[in-house]
């Protein structure tokens, strides 16, 4: 299982739950990213003074969950009128100090899974790659972090549907790891060859128009929210780093 791991470098990155099993017993932080739309809107709400409890599944299980920490559950997609959502632009109002119950199907899932290891655990995204790299770099003291694009599920629909299915890469995630691993190398990191795959991708592309165009931006764009997708490609407008404490991003 060494070769795995990308043992020798500062930054390493690996896709999914298996990315998380893959670079947890090494490094010392985590970073999950899920740019449409988990990270973007965790972002947006910690931004705003809020928390946010990442949560696995959409069930009597969240609901008993959100109960018990005296969280709102957010609701589904598509929402109702002034309802907070999974969607970026339904949280931009949230109010200061409230928390928010958000289930995930990648996001909420991977910190889930990644508060289960003995690491600090960060959320990122492209509109705070570099607060994320400078926190990042600061709770790894000299030890590795790992960044973890969550990825698409095929056969989940952005808009609802099933829960699960077999892990689909995604452009939107590669570019917000690549950011968030191009802000860790100022700070004189080195990288794996994954790492630095990310990073060159986000400096060669134009982000607003690959999310547009990359099916997950498209599909979003198709059921008529293209705003989640320009809130999620703004880059670097947010100085939070959203970070898991007790099971809580804030």
């Amino acid at each position: 299982m060494e070769i795995w791991g990308q043992h020798g470098s500062d930054v390493r990155l690996e896709w999914g739950a298996e990315g998380i099993e893959a670079l947890s017993e090494d490094c010392a932080v985590l970073v999950i990213v899920d740019v449409l739309s988990f990270s973007t809107t965790t972002d947006l709400v910690v931004g705003r003074g809020g928390r946010v409890l990442p949560l696995a599944w959409r069930d009597e299980r969240a609901a008993a969950a959100a109960a018990e920490a005296g969280a709102v559950p957010a609701g589904t997609v598509p929402a109702k009128e002034g309802e907070w959502t999974l969607r970026p632009s339904s949280v931009v109002t949230f109010p200061a100090g409230k928390l928010l119950a958000l289930p995930s199907p990648n996001g909420a899932t991977l910190c889930a899974a990644a508060a289960k290891t003995p690491v600090h655990v960060l959320v990122g995204c492209l509109r705070n790659a570099s607060a994320i790299a400078e926190k990042a770099h600061e709770l790894g003291d000299g030890r590795p972090v790992g960044v973890i694009p969550g990825g698409e599920r095929w056969g989940v629909n952005l808009l609802g549907g099933k829960t699960f299915g077999p892990l689909r890469p995604c452009v939107e995630d590669h570019l917000g790891a690549g950011a968030i691993v191009a802000a860790l190398l100022r700070h004189g990191r080195s990288a794996s060859a994954e790492a630095k795959l990310a990073a060159t991708a986000y400096r060669g592309t134009d982000i607003g128009v690959a999310l547009l165009e990359c099916t997950s931006g498209r599909e979003l764009t198709v059921g008529g929210h293209g705003g989640d997708v320009a809130l999620a490609a703004e880059i670097d407008v947010s100085a939070h780093a959203p970070t898991l404490d007790k099971g809580v991003l804030q």
